[in-house]
C-alpha cells in the first residue's frame, strides 16, 4: 500500500481531519489482554488511588495508538509511518462510569522534508488536558 495523499498536494500548515477516541474500561481491559500489559493501575481503581492517581488510567501506549490513528486514517497507508515519538505528559483518567473518557486528537502538518516525507504534529487531549506532549510522526506519501 501507498498513502493516498501526495507530497506535492500538501503544505505546511495543512489540517488533518480531527479525531475523538472514547475509552472506557471494557477498552482497557481489552487492551491489557493484547499487549499482555496488566498492571493493576489500568484495571484496578483502589490501587490506581494508592499509588496517587485520580483513578484507573489508559495504558500510554494505548493513547500513543489512538494518537497515531489520526495520521494512518489520513495516510490511507499505515506503514506510511517511518518515525512517531511522544512525552507523556497527563495519564488519560478513564472513570468507571457509562462515559468513559474521551481522547481528541488534532494534526497539522509541521514542516516538509526530504523524500516525499512530511513531519505531523498532533495536539492529544483528555478532560481539557493535554495528554501527549511533542507528539511528532514523520510520514512518506505518495
Amino acid at each position: 500500500m501507498t498513502a493516498k495523499i501526495a507530497y506535492d498536494d500538501v503544505e505546511v500548515g495543512t489540517e488533518l481531519p480531527a479525531q475523538s477516541f472514547p475509552v472506557t474500561r471494557a477498552t482497557l481491559v481489552q487492551y491489557a489482554g493484547a499487549s499482555g500489559d496488566f498492571n493493576p493501575i489500568h484495571w484496578n481503581e483502589r490501587f490506581a488511588k494508592e499509588v496517587g492517581l485520580p483513578d484507573v488510567i489508559a495504558h500510554g501506549m494505548f493513547t500513543m495508538a489512538e494518537a497515531i490513528r489520526v495520521v494512518t486514517d489520513w495516510t490511507g497507508d499505515p506503514g506510511a509511518v517511518v518515525e512517531y515519538g511522544v512525552r507523556f505528559t497527563k495519564p488519560v483518567v478513564v472513570p468507571d462510569d457509562d462515559k468513559g473518557a474521551v481522547i481528541e486528537v488534532t494534526g497539522k502538518v509541521a514542516a516538509k522534508l526530504d523524500d516525499r516525507k512530511v513531519r505531523v504534529d498532533l495536539t492529544v487531549t483528555s478532560a481539557g488536558q493535554k495528554v501527549l506532549g511533542m507528539s511528532r510522526a514523520v510520514v512518506r506519501l505518495a
